[in-house]
Order: structure tokens, then C-alpha cells, then sequence
């Protein structure tokens, strides 16, 4: 199943990494960047190598961008059998994605020139999904709010991933720890927009977050009677709920049951 949920922790922390893969988080992400400082980024990163090559668990690394001393060391370790994909944060050249010798990416577009270089990024080898730094972006563009301020960004990777065949792009972190309904919002918000999963910081964010990108049972619902009143009709027009069905709400219903875990049934809609 794609991950709905991405959860930090600190490389430099390895007592938690164990709680982390207990969470409930789809996928963890041990971070070698902004959660290590400079000065501990070499210990840092052995202590995650010696946790991998016990075959612990398997994770995401969030390796130092290209621009940084810790670029390559960060490579070096990526090779790892027990890293499931890398995380390149400030992603702006598919050259730097080129450099990674790993079969997985997650760019991770957090600048102006990430941003206008999406089309080369989205569509470098290897990439799974796009991951939107929404804080640093803010930071970069001077922008102070995270809603309507930052939708035209939001929107752009949406796009391109579609347009590059990848799977739905991964929302920026709820720095709100202690608010789940703003958490809950910002959930919805994402998957409103085509978004498939959202970044989070702590460990209680996960199960909110999972929940948000998990189809109702009213959705489900509607999905089984939308692809059973199509079967039914055999070709012909059909409305449920009073509303026509039409290929377009067919997906959308395949779409649900799919990512509710539910195995849709044949239409004649063959894709």
C-alpha cells in the first residue's frame, strides 16, 4: 500500500527508532538533516548505519542536500539494503536525483527554484512521489500563511505528478502538536487537493493523520453502490443518488475502494 503517513526521527536519536516503526506510521523517515546538528551529523550517521546493518527495521533516510559536506557520506549510506527510499530535501536538479544510487526517491521541493524546476524533477528516474516542504518554501518566498497563500504551490505538484505517473504527492508537517482538529483540517485540506499522504513530527499526529487519508465508510459505500448500479445497468446511462454516472465517476468510485484496501468489482470499465 503507498504510505498515507511519513514520520520523522532524529538519526541522532536511535532509541526512538523503534517506537517510531511502532507508531502505526506507514513509513518512518530517520532524518540526517534538520534534526541533526552539523557538529553531530558524522555520529549521527554512523549510529543509523550500525542500526542497519542489524536489519532492525527498514526506513527512509532523510539524507543532507547536495550543497552540503554530508552529501556524499549520506550517499554512501543510502546503499543500504534496509533503506526503503531517499529523501532528497531542496530537490531543484534532476542531476542531483541522478546521483543517488537508490531505486526509490522522494524529492523533497521546499524552494522557489524547486518549484520551477517540478516538470525535470517529477519526471527524474527512479522518483515515487513528490513531497512538499511547505515550511521552508514559506521561509524561501517570504510567504506567512500556510492555506490559500501557499494553493497555487500545492496545486503545481499535484499536477505534475499526475502528468509524470507518479503516485499522489505527500503534504508538508502540522506544526501544531497539540491541536488535532487543525491537524484534522490540514489532512482533509491535502486530500480535497490530490494529495495522497502528509508528513508528520510526532508520533500522535500518525493515527490523525492515517484517518485522513483513509476513505470513509459513507465513501466506501458510496463507491460499492456507484460500481454495482453500473454493472447492473451494463452499459446503459445510470444514476445513483440522483446523479449520473459517467466514466469519470467510476474512477473516482475504483479510486476509493482501492485506496480503502477493498477489491473493486469488474464493470465492464476495463482501464
Amino acid at each position: 500500500m503507498t504510505p498515507r503517513s511519513y514520520l520523522f526521527v532524529p538519526a541522532d536519536r536511535p532509541e526512538r527508532f523503534a517506537k517510531a516503526l511502532a507508531s502505526g506510521a506507514d513509513a518512518v523517515i530517520v532524518d540526517l538533516e534538520d534534526a541533526v546538528a552539523p557538529s553531530a551529523k558524522d555520529a549521527a550517521r554512523a549510529v543509523l548505519a550500525d542500526w542497519l546493518a542489524r536489519g532492525a527495521g527498514r526506513v527512509v533516510v532523510r539524507i543532507n542536500s547536495a550543497d552540503t559536506p554530508w552529501f556524499a557520506d549520506d550517499l554512501a549510506l543510502a546503499r543500504s539494503p534496509n533503506v526503503a527510499a531517499v529523501m532528497l530535501p531542496k530537490a531543484e536538479r534532476s542531476d542531483d536525483l541522478a546521483r543517488i544510487p537508490h531505486g526509490c526517491l522522494l524529492p523533497l521541493v521546499e524552494t522557489a527554484a524547486g518549484i520551477d524546476a517540478l516538470r525535470d524533477v517529477a519526471r527524474s528516474p527512479h522518483v515515487q512521489r513528490l513531497v512538499f516542504g511547505s515550511i521552508d518554501l514559506q521561509a524561501d518566498l517570504g510567504i506567512a500563511g500556510d492555506d490559500q497563500e501557499l494553493l497555487l504551490f500545492r496545486s503545481q505538484l499535484v499536477l505534475h505528478s499526475r502528468l509524470a505517473n507518479l503516485a499522489p504527492p505527500v503534504d508538508g508537517v502540522c506544526t501544531a502538536l497539540d491541536d488535532e482538529a487543525a491537524l484534522e483540517a490540514e489532512a482533509r485540506r491535502a486530500r480535497r487537493l490530490g494529495f495522497g499522504a502528509k508528513l508528520c513530527v510526532h508520533p500522535r499526529q500518525v493515527n490523525t493523520v492515517n484517518h485522513g487519508f483513509t476513505p470513509s465508510a459513507d465513501e466506501v459505500a458510496w463507491a460499492r453502490r456507484v460500481l454495482d448500479a453500473a454493472a447492473a445497468a451494463d452499459g446503459a446511462a445510470v444514476a445513483v443518488d440522483g446523479k449520473m454516472v459517467d466514466k469519470p465517476v467510476l474512477l473516482r468510485a475504483h479510486a476509493l475502494l482501492q485506496q480503502a484496501g477493498h477489491e473493486s468489482r469488474d464493470n465492464g470499465d476495463k482501464r
